[in-house]
């Protein structure tokens, strides 16, 4: 398994992962947003970074994460905006990797700490980022789109 950050040029590769991610998970999947949006990411480093999830000589997935900073943590944190295994890669330890290396790739970065989402249904990714560390806040998140 290996992982390889994903250049402004592989946007495309990218954003069909983002599409079978999408239907999996139940999000609209705008295309022309999603491509704009992936253009200015992958072009500026200081948003954060992508990785295709490598194994088998193929990409099995990718994974992202978004910087930002925290007073209540001291300084950058990072939010895992989006991690996706294709079905025939889960549930072999793939995922338990991808996030370890994103972790230890955080942590090489000064990032303070690491957030993320989880569907209340997904019980195996919960049981998943429980044994990495990862903890329910006593707040909960809430978000409002601006424009």
């Amino acid at each position: 398994m290996s992982y390889r950050i994903v250049s402004p040029p592989e946007a495309p590769a990218l954003a069909e992962l983002m599409r079978a991610y999408y239907a999996f998970d139940g999000h609209d999947f705008d295309e022309p947003r999603v491509r704009c949006t992936l253009a200015d990411f992958l072009n500026s480093p200081d948003h954060g970074r992508a990785w295709f999830i490598e194994a088998d000589g193929v990409v099995a997935g990718y994974m992202v994460i978004c910087f930002g900073y925290s007073l209540s943590f001291g300084g950058r944190d990072a939010f895992v905006d989006e991690i996706y295994l294709h079905e025939p890669f889960r549930g072999r330890g793939l995922g338990r990797d991808a996030l370890t290396f994103m972790i230890a790739e955080a942590e090489r970065l000064g990032i303070k700490a690491l957030h993320l989402e989880v569907n209340e249904h997904n019980v195996p990714a919960q049981r998943l980022y429980s044994s990495l560390g990862f903890q329910r806040g006593r707040f909960r998140l809430m978000s409002r789109p601006i424009s």
